[in-house]
C-alpha cells in the first residue's frame, strides 16, 4: 500500500469513528432522558429486560453506551445488579444491528444522508430537527468512511505482505485474539465490524476467516465497560467481569460448534452472494444463542462473580 493509501484507510476510519459516534449521540440525546425510568420500570422479568436490552441499544446504535449507562446506573444504586445483566444480554443483541444496517450497503446515499442532516442542524433550531440532523448526518458519514476505507484497502488484493498475515492469523485463536486486541484499542466493535465487512467485500478474507474475528470484536469491546467500572462501586466491577465472561465463554462455546459442526457453511449458504451480510448474520446469531443459553446459566454465573468480588462494604450489601 501507498501512502495515500493509508492515509485514505485512517481518514475512512476517522469519518466511520466520528459518524457513529454522531448518529449514537444524537439518538441517544432523543431518547436518553427517559432512559432510567424505562430500564427501571420495564426490568423486572428476565426475558422482558432482555428485550428491553435489545430495542434501547438498537435505538442508539452503541453497546458500550449502553453499557457505560448500566454500569452508572448500578454504581448510583438506581438499578439492581441481577437486571442490569439481563439487560446487558439484551444489548449484545441490539448491537449486532449496526452490522445489518451497514450490510445493506446505502453507501451511495451517504452523502444524501449527510447534506439533509446538515440542513438541518444549520438552518433549523428546532430541537428534533436538529437531532434528526445529527442522526442523518452520523449516518451518511458513517457510510462515506466505509467507502474511504474500501477503496484503500483495494492495493492489498495484491500485497504479498497482507495475503501471507492473513494465512499466519488463520488459526482460530490467533483470529480472535487479534480481533479482541484491536477492538480494545480503537474502542468500537461496529467500527472493527465494519472494517471486517469492507475486507470482506473486496474478497480480501474469506467468510470461514472471518468469523473468528468476529468473536473476538465482542470480546474486545468489554474493554469499554471495564475501564467504566474502575472508579466504580463492586457491584459496577461484577457488572463489567459479567459483561467480559459472557463474551469469552460464548466464544469458547463457538470455537468448538464452528470446529465440529457446519454452523459456518450453513450461515454463509443464507446470503451467498453478499459477504457483508454472512458477517451480519452470524454476529447476530451469535449473540442471540449466547444469549438464549446465559438465560439458564445467569445464576450460576452472577454467585462465581460474587465470590470472586465479594462485597465487603455494608453500604452496598443488600443491593444484588
Amino acid at each position: 500500500m501507498e501512502t495515500k493509501d493509508i492515509l485514505g484507510l485512517l481518514g475512512g476510519l476517522a469519518l466511520f469513528l466520528y459518524g457513529m459516534k454522531m448518529m449514537s449521540d444524537g439518538l441517544l440525546d432523543g431518547a436518553g432522558i427517559k432512559l432510567e425510568y424505562i430500564l427501571e420500570k420495564l426490568t423486572n422479568h428476565k426475558l422482558k429486560a432482555i428485550l428491553v436490552g435489545t430495542l434501547i441499544t438498537c435505538i442508539i446504535q452503541s453497546s458500550s453506551a449502553m453499557t457505560v449507562m448500566l454500569i452508572g446506573f448500578v454504581n448510583a444504586k438506581v438499578m439492581k445488579l441481577n437486571r442490569a445483566i439481563w439487560v446487558i444480554m439484551g444489548a449484545n443483541i441490539g448491537t449486532t444491528m449496526t452490522g445489518q444496517l451497514i450490510a445493506f450497503d446505502i453507501g451511495v446515499f451517504a452523502p444524501v444522508f449527510a447534506i439533509v442532516g446538515v440542513i438541518l442542524i444549520v438552518f433549523f433550531s428546532w430541537r428534533a430537527a436538529r437531532l434528526c440532523g445529527e442522526v442523518l448526518t452520523g449516518i451518511g458519514m458513517l457510510f462515506m468512511g466505509l467507502e474511504m476505507m474500501s477503496q484503500s484497502m483495494i492495493p492489498l488484493q495484491s500485497s504479498e505482505l497482507f495475503l501471507n498475515s492473513m494465512i499466519t492469523l488463520s488459526h482460530p485463536l490467533f483470529a480472535v485474539l487479534v480481533g479482541a486486541l484491536f477492538t480494545a484499542i480503537i474502542q468500537s466493535s461496529s467500527a472493527s465490524i465494519g472494517i471486517l465487512q469492507t475486507l470482506a467485500m473486496q474478497h480480501l478474507i474469506p467468510f470461514s476467516q472471518a468469523v473468528y474475528f468476529l468473536f473476538g470484536f465482542d470480546i474486545g469491546t468489554c474493554m469499554t465497560a471495564f475501564i467504566a467500572s474502575l472508579s466504580g462501586c463492586r457491584n459496577a466491577k461484577r457488572l463489567a467481569l459479567f459483561h467480559l465472561l459472557f463474551n469469552v465463554l460464548g466464544t469458547s462455546a463457538f470455537l468448538v460448534i464452528c470446529q465440529f459442526t457446519p454452523i459456518v457453511s450453513i450461515v454463509e449458504g443464507w446470503t451467498p452472494h453478499e459477504p457483508m451480510r454472512k458477517i451480519a448474520n452470524m454476529h447476530t446469531l451469535f449473540n442471540v444463542i449466547t444469549t438464549a443459553a446465559f438465560l439458564f446459566i445467569d445464576k450460576p454465573i452472577l454467585k462465581f462473580i460474587e465470590r470472586l468480588i465479594p462485597l465487603t462494604k455494608k453500604r452496598e450489601k443488600g443491593y444484588i
